[in-house]
C-alpha cells in the first residue's frame, strides 16, 4: 500500500466533517476525563473511536478494560491502538512479509531446475568424452584432441556454475528460513507464544467460512488479574499469563487453536466441534488445571494466591460471523464472572 492509498484508508476509517467530528469530540473527552485518561493522541484515536461505534468489537474490549482494572492502563491502551486502529498497516507488513517468502520459493524453485539441467549436461559430457576416448582413426587424432580439450573446458566451467548455483541455493534456502521465522513471530503473543488477536481472528473466520461445519469458541479470563498484579508486581503476573499459556498449549485437542486474546483473556477454537457440552467439558478441564497452578515467587517459597479463572463457551450457528459469535462467547463469560467467577459458562 503507497502513501496516498494509506491516507485515503485513514479518511476512510474518519470520514466526519467538522461538525460531525465535534460532536464525537464532546462525548469522547468527557469519557476520557471520567476515567482520567491522559489526552495523548493515542487515547483520544481509541475514544473518538469508542465514541463513533463503529467498531463494536473495539467498545466491548474498552468496556471490559475500564470494568476490570477501573481506569484504562496505558499498556491496554498501546495494544488496542495496534489491533484495532494501526491494524492494516501491521496486516501490510504481514501480507509483504508472506510475499518475500514465495517469492524466495519461487527463485528456489528457478535454481533448483538450473541444478538439475546443469547435472544433466554434465552427465552427458561425461559421456561424450568417454567416447572419445575409444579408437579411431588416426586421420583425426588433431581433431578429436581438440574437440576433447574443448569439451573438457566446458565441462569444468559447467562444474563451477554448477558450484555457484548450489551456493546460491543454500543462501536462499537460509533467507526463507529467517522469512518463515519472522512471519511466525509477527503471529505469536511473545509472552505465551500463543497466536495473537489478530491471527486468532483469522483462523476463527476461516473456520466460520467452512460452514454448515460447526466450531466452538472459548473464552476465558483470568479473574482478579489486576489486584494479582497491584498485590505481587507486574514480573509475576507475567509469569502467571506464561503458565496459563502453558496450560492451554499442553492441553489443546489436535483441532483446537488458542491465542492470547488481550491482557488477560485468552481464546481457543474448537474446529468441527459439533456439541456445546463437548466444549464445556474441555473449558472445565483447563479451569481445574489452571485452578491447581503452583506459583512461587522467584527468590522464596511463598506459594501466591490460587489463580483461578472464568470461562465462556460458544457454539457456532448457521450465519455466524467472527463479531458475534465472539460477543455470545463473551456474554457466557461475563455471566460467569457475576455468578461466582471460577467457572464455565
Amino acid at each position: 500500500m503507497n502513501q496516498s492509498e494509506k491516507r485515503a484508508t485513514a479518511l476512510a476509517l474518519y470520514p466526519e466533517d467538522t461538525r460531525e467530528a465535534a460532536a464525537l469530540l464532546k462525548q469522547a473527552v468527557p469519557l476520557m476525563v471520567r476515567h482520567n485518561i491522559p489526552p495523548n493522541p493515542v487515547h483520544y484515536a481509541l475514544w473518538y473511536t469508542y465514541s463513533k461505534g463503529a467498531n463494536p468489537e473495539l467498545n466491548r474490549h474498552i468496556d471490559r478494560v475500564v470494568r476490570d482494572f477501573e481506569s484504562f492502563p496505558p499498556e491496554s491502551a498501546t495494544k488496542l491502538f495496534r489491533e484495532y486502529i494501526i491494524r492494516d498497516e501491521l496486516e501490510d507488513a504481514r501480507v509483504g512479509q508472506q510475499q518475500a517468502i514465495n517469492l524466495v520459493d519461487g527463485m528456489e524453485r528457478d535454481v533448483s531446475r538450473s541444478v538439475s539441467g546443469s547435472l544433466n549436461y554434465q552427465n552427458s559430457l561425461g559421456h561424450c568424452l568417454e567416447m572419445l576416448d575409444s579408437p579411431v582413426e588416426k586421420s583425426l587424432p588433431t581433431i578429436l584432441n581438440e574437440l576433447q580439450q574443448s569439451t573438457q573446458l566446458m565441462q569444468d566451467q559447467q562444474a563451477l556454475f554448477l558450484f555457484q548455483l548450489r551456493s546460491a541455493q543454500n543462501e536462499i534456502k537460509t533467507l526463507r528460513e529467517k522469512l518463515e521465522q519472522a512471519s511466525l513471530a509477527a503471529s505469536l503473543d511473545g509472552l505465551t507464544q500463543l497466536l495473537n488477536r489478530n491471527s486468532f481472528n483469522r483462523v476463527l473466520e476461516q473456520a466460520l467460512s467452512k460452514a454448515p461445519k460447526k466450531v466452538a469458541l472459548v473464552m476465558l479470563d483470568i479473574d482478579h488479574f489486576k489486584k494479582f498484579n497491584d498485590e505481587y508486581g507486574h514480573p509475576l503476573g507475567d509469569r502467571v499469563l506464561e503458565h496459563v499459556g502453558q496450560v492451554l498449549r499442553n492441553s489443546l485437542p489436535p483441532d483446537a487453536v488458542a491465542a492470547r486474546y488481550g491482557g488477560e483473556e485468552f481464546c481457543v477454537v474448537m474446529h468441527e466441534c459439533n456439541d456445546l457440552d463437548t466444549a464445556r467439558a474441555f473449558a472445565e478441564q483447563l479451569r481445574l488445571k489452571i485452578q491447581s497452578l503452583r506459583i512461587k515467587a522467584r527468590g522464596t517459597d511463598t506459594v501466591l494466591d490460587t489463580i483461578a479463572a472464568s470461562f465462556g463457551v460458544a457454539l457456532s450457528k448457521p450465519g455466524d460471523t467472527l463479531e458475534t459469535l465472539l460477543t455470545r462467547a463473551d456474554d457466557a463469560l461475563y455471566l460467569a464472572k457475576r455468578s461466582g467467577r471460577n467457572r464455565v459458562q
